[in-house]
């Protein structure tokens, strides 16, 4: 059974993690110390370099993942309302179309290679805060104050769930994994059949800024939300197999994904909000 809707993480390589060492008891985001059958680090002895990753390692990787892309998010944002402002949304469309290639083209090399990278982590991030930033720039311009919203929306989400994973309010089960990947796939399948539905002039009323698409977009932030518990709970499981500490930027690579799909969602529910 697949254990995360995250594709990142879907092909970890297995191993029983015997050469990483164990840390205590509290070595991960919230399990306990164990061993995890069918999943763990590649059996190679850990060396001076190459020690067990911790949840330090992955706090200050993907903290500076997303500083990254805060920055280049930022800049671009701002360079995009000048071109807006100018009329000159041509260079805007083309850069946005262009990050969204690289940080998408990064994206599955990144899963199919299955090698941890921090400048490759860092290139996506980038790309992806460009790309958010092109985005962002457009629609500041049309409803002012929107980013800022948004960031604080996702900000706002992203730490609630780390609570309430913490706290194990809501625990991670075969069975809500089950669900939580169900529905992902679920709403993944209704927005590529809208896209393509769209094409042809078939409107499923699910991106019109209508009710319906009001609630699919709360739908869909919901399941995003969910889908950080399984990230939360993966890179807990790396910690406690004792991956070696350079895995942590793949942790931070499955967990800026999730990210930018929620800020996304985000941005476009506050869309519809702002025009009703």
């Amino acid at each position: 059974m697949r254990s995360t809707s995250n594709p990142a993480f879907r092909r970890l390589p297995v191993g029983n993690g015997a050469g990483y060492g164990q840390y205590g008891p509290n070595v991960g985001f919230n399990q306990p110390q164990g061993g995890i059958p069918g999943y763990g680090a590649p059996q190679a002895p850990a060396g001076a370099g190459d020690r067990p990753m911790t949840v330090d390692d992955v706090v200050i990787k993907t903290g500076l993942s997303l500083a990254t892309a805060l920055v280049t998010g930022i800049l671009t944002a701002i360079w995009a309302q000048g071109q807006a402002d100018a009329r000159a949304l041509g260079p805007v469309l083309g850069v946005m179309l262009v990050a969204m290639l690289v940080g998408f083209g990064l994206s599955l090399v990144m899963i199919f290679r299955q090698k941890p990278s921090g400048p490759m982590t860092l290139l996506y991030s980038a790309a992806e805060g460009v790309f958010l930033g092109a985005i962002t720039g457009l629609f500041e311009m049309i409803y002012p104050g929107i980013a800022l919203q948004a960031i604080l929306g996702t900000a706002g989400v992203f730490i609630a769930m780390l609570v309430v994973y913490k706290t194990g309010a809501v625990k991670v089960t075969p069975k809500l994994t089950k669900w939580i990947i169900g529905a992902t796939a679920g709403v993944v399948i209704l927005m590529l059949a809208n896209l393509l539905l769209s094409l042809f002039g078939v409107n499923m009323g699910l991106r019109d800024g209508g009710a319906l698409a009001i609630i699919f977009s709360l739908v869909v932030i919901g399941i995003a939300a969910f889908n950080f518990l399984l990230d939360f709970d993966m890179a807990d499981r790396m910690i406690r197999e004792g991956m070696p500490s350079k895995w942590a930027w793949f942790a931070a690579f499955g967990l800026m994904t999730t990210l930018v799909w929620l800020y996304l969602e985000i941005l476009r529910l506050l869309s519809y909000l702002q025009n009703d």
